[in-house]
C-alpha cells in the first residue's frame, strides 16, 4: 500500500506517525511545506518520496498529487494535523480514494456545522452560533447570555479562546480577535471537570479508546501563568462517572459518520452530573498526549493508528497505568538561569518518572501564551490515580524554573 502523508514531519509528533506507517508495511510519500533536509529523521528516513509544496495553496498541492498519481499508484491520503484535514479530504476526492470526504471533514473543522449535526442527533451541545462580524457576535451574545465562550470556528486547542462574563468584557475582547475570520460564540458550561474521549477506529469500529482528565480545564490553564497544566490519561475508563461521556463519544462518531483514523473529543461534566459535548477533531490530541496513552498501556498508539489505516485492525491495548503530562513555566523573562527542586523529585519518584524534558540553562524562555509545552514537561505514571495526582501536584509546586 502506498500512502501519501500530508505534513509528515510537522508538528514533530507527525514524524512518529510517518514512521509507524512504514513499520506497518506502507510505502509513504510525504507532502509538506518544509524543505526535505529539515524533516525530523523519523520522518525523512521512512519516506520513499518527498514532495515539497505550499500547503496553504490547495490547488498547487492537488495538482502535485495528481501528477504523483500519474507516475505511481496512490492508495490513501492521510493527514493528522488539524489545519490540513480538509486538504486531505479534497485530495481524496480529486484522486478518487477512500476515506473522509470534504463534507465529512467540514463537520470536524467547522464547530458550528459540527454542533448543528449533533443537535440533530439529540446530543447535548452548548448553545451556540457562528459570527463573522462584530454585530453578529453581539447578537449571539444577547441570545445565548453570559458567561459565554468566544473562539475560532476552525481552531485547534485553546488558542484564541476566551471566556466572556459581560458586555464590557466582550467590548474589550473583540479588537483582539480581528485576525479571526469566523468565530464560534457558545454557552459557557459551568463546572470544573473537563475530559477527552480519544479513539483509534477502523471501518467504523472503535479499536482503542482513551479518556483523559484535564487538571485544570484548559481555558484556565492557558490563562493563568503560574499554573502547571496537567493532562491525565486515566487507567479506569470504566469508572461510573465517565460512562455518559464515553457513550456520548461513540454517539458523536456515529452522528459524524467517522470511519477510520484517530479522533480527539473534549467534553464536560457539570457539578449536577450533566454530560455536555465540547468539540471533536479528526486527529490525535496534541501536547504529547499520545505519549501518555503509550505510557498508560505500554503500547504504541502511533503503530495502532497506522495498522488501523493500512490493515483495518490492530492489536488490543490494555490500560495498566494512569499517566500524565505536566507542563512547567519559568518565572521571570529572558533566558533560563537555574532549575530548582528536580534532583530531590527524581530521587523520590524515579520509578514513576517516564520523561523529564526541561529547557536547559541558557535557553530563551518560550511564550507561555503561544505554546502549552511551555518551558518544560514531565511525564509520570502510577497505577493509583490519587498517588499520581499527589505526585504531580508536588512536582508542580517543588520544581521551579527561573529566567532573567
Amino acid at each position: 500500500m502506498r500512502v501519501v502523508m500530508i505534513s509528515p514531519g510537522f508538528p514533530v509528533e507527525q514524524s512518529y506517525f510517518t514512521r509507524a506507517l512504514a513499520q506497518a508495511g506502507a510505502e509513504v510519500v510525504g507532502v509538506g511545506d518544509q524543505p526535505e533536509h529539515v524533516l525530523p529523521p523519523e520522518a525523512r528516513a521512512n519516506l520513499v518520496h518527498y514532495q515539497q509544496a505550499p500547503l496553504g495553496r490547495a490547488d498547487e498541492v492537488l495538482d502535485a498529487l495528481v501528477d504523483l498519481g500519474r507516475r505511481a499508484r496512490i492508495d490513501r491520503v492521510e493527514c493528522l494535523w488539524e489545519p490540513y484535514v480538509l486538504l486531505a479530504a479534497m485530495a481524496r476526492e480529486r484522486l478518487g480514494l477512500p476515506g473522509m470526504t470534504v463534507d465529512q471533514a467540514l463537520l470536524f473543522r467547522d464547530k458550528e456545522l459540527m454542533k448543528q449535526r449533533l443537535d440533530e442527533a439529540g446530543i447535548r451541545t452548548p448553545r451556540h452560533a457562528s459570527a463573522t462580524t462584530a454585530a453578529e457576535v453581539w447578537a449571539a451574545a444577547e441570545r445565548i447570555g453570559y458567561p459565554l465562550i468566544v473562539k475560532p470556528i476552525a481552531g485547534a486547542g485553546s488558542a484564541d479562546t476566551y471566556r466572556v462574563d459581560s458586555a464590557e468584557d466582550l467590548a474589550e475582547l473583540l479588537p483582539m480577535l480581528l485576525h479571526v475570520r469566523k468565530l464560534s460564540v457558545e454557552e459557557f458550561i459551568n463546572g470544573d471537570e473537563e475530559y477527552t474521549y480519544d479513539t483509534v477506529c477502523a471501518d467504523g469500529e472503535v479499536l482503542f479508546e482513551n479518556i483523559s482528565w484535564y487538571r485544570p480545564r484548559p481555558l484556565i490553564g492557558r490563562s493563568v501563568e503560574w499554573i502547571s497544566p496537567q493532562t491525565v490519561a486515566l487507567r479506569d475508563i470504566d469508572a461510573p462517572h465517565l460512562q455518559d461521556g464515553r457513550e456520548m463519544g461513540r454517539q458523536v462518531l456515529q452522528a459524524l459518520e467517522f470511519d477510520t483514523g484517530f479522533t480527539h473529543m473534549e467534553w464536560f461534566r457539570t457539578p449536577g452530573g450533566e454530560t455536555v459535548f465540547g468539540e471533536i477533531g479528526a486527529r490525535p490530541p496534541g501536547a504529547r498526549s499520545v505519549d501518555i496513552m503509550n505510557f498508560s498501556t505500554d503500547g504504541d498508539l502511533f503503530r495502532a493508528w497506522a495498522e488501523a489505516v493500512t490493515r483495518g485492525t490492530t492489536a488490543a491495548l490494555t490500560k495498566q497505568y494512569n499517566a500524565l503530562t505536566l507542563f512547567k513555566r519559568a518565572r521571570g523573562l529572558g533566558r533560563i538561569t537555574r532549575i530548582e527542586g528536580l534532583e530531590q523529585l527524581v530521587r523520590d519518584y524515579r520509578e514513576h518518572l517516564c520523561v523529564v524534558d526541561l529547557l536547559p540553562v541558557g535557553a530563551r524562555r518560550r511564550d507561555w501564551r503561544a505554546t502549552l509545552l511551555s518551558d518544560g514537561m514531565v511525564i509520570a505514571r502510577h497505577p493509583d490515580l490519587d498517588q499520581l495526582t499527589a505526585m504531580a501536584d508536588r512536582i508542580g509546586h517543588d520544581l521551579q524554573i527561573y529566567a532573567s
